[in-house]
């Protein structure tokens, strides 16, 4: 081979190292373990991949993702968590659910996980403390029940003459037992009686609708729940062929058709939790970041269904609200 040739061969393969080695660079898997639905994370998905991108990961370019989703059906969690661990992810993200968090602490203990609970996450065992989480979990707590006092305020100004609520819970779901406490309590301060209406499945809460008591009782209270979020459609429907005012603990329910909504903002959880999950892709310990607080809440009211119901809103509410759909 000629000197010219050898050096310029010898160049171009020093110019294509770093790129090999760059190329031998695995892609980082980010584990998703969805309690709801494909179809109910969606329009969050974005604020996940925000935070991601805040972080300089991009989904399909520097990150991939697993996805799993347990439909509602909390027994199945531990199969899927046990799935991903398998698949060897780098950081499983537990969003939105108390339950898919534990499912996912009880797979791994080296596994970096990431959560957004609405439950507290100590009183969950998910982590030691708020400040210093310990282990291989965090992430944010988005409030959702510890909100309920509030929740139960506003309805009660909603439905002045109201002496008496159901309150809707999924019995299989451990953290809406202390939800339904704190909403006892709030009732009793409010002179509101609290019937307990316990539903897990789709046929059990139709029954509940079915044999709502008009004589007793002046409105619905959803508890926080995943199983619920996931049934977002059939509870605005049967609660409008009932006529029965609805309280739910999540925003978007209002733009659905839900009649009055009080709870954290999602989008900004998602957010925080994608920014928690790049800085774990970085080489941070999830024991070196604190839980995070979300503290973003929102009153959304529906007065179509107001309407719909012969409601009328009082104006304090409408001046509190911070989304009104017409």
């Amino acid at each position: 081979m000629k000197r010219r040739e050898f050096i310029i061969g010898l160049g171009g393969a020093a110019a294509a190292w770093p790129f090999a080695a760059d190329a031998q660079q695995p892609t980082p898997v980010v584990g998703y373990l969805g309690a709801t639905s494909r179809d109910k994370d969606m329009r969050v998905l974005g604020s996940l991949r925000d935070g991601l991108k805040e972080m300089g990961f991009v989904e399909g370019q520097n990150v991939a993702f697993e996805y799993r989703w347990a439909e509602g059906q909390y027994e199945r969690l531990p199969e899927l968590a046990a799935d991903l661990v398998g698949q060897r992810v780098a950081v499983i993200f537990a969003p939105a659910s108390t339950p898919a968090a534990l499912a996912a602490r009880k797979a791994t203990s080296t596994i970096p996980i990431v959560f957004t609970v609405g439950s507290d996450p100590v009183a969950a065992g998910l982590v030691n403390s708020l400040s210093r989480p310990s282990g291989n979990v965090t992430g944010v707590s988005i409030l959702v029940n510890l909100l309920s006092a509030k929740r139960l305020e506003l309805l009660k100004t909603l439905l002045p003459k109201a002496t008496g609520i159901e309150a809707l819970m999924n019995p299989k779901s451990a953290n809406a037992w202390p939800d339904l406490n704190e909403t006892r309590e709030a009732g009793r301060a409010l002179g509101l009686e609290l019937t307990v209406r316990e539903a897990s499945s789709e046929s059990e809460i139709d029954a509940a609708f079915a044999s709502f008591d008009r004589q007793r009782n002046s409105a619905l209270f959803v508890i926080a729940d995943g199983f619920f979020r996931n049934q977002s459609e059939q509870l605005i429907k049967l609660a409008a062929r009932h006529s029965i005012p609805v309280s739910y603990p999540w925003p978007e329910f209002a733009r659905a058709g839900g009649l009055i909504c009080y709870g954290a903002n999602n989008s900004d959880a998602w957010r925080q939790g994608g920014v928690y999950i790049g800085r774990i892709l970085k080489g941070a310990q999830p024991a070196d970041l604190p839980v995070i607080q979300s503290t973003k809440l929102e009153l959304a009211i529906n007065r179509k269904t107001a309407r719909m119901l012969d409601l009328e809103i009082p104006p304090m509410l409408l001046t509190l609200a911070d989304e009104v759909i017409d």
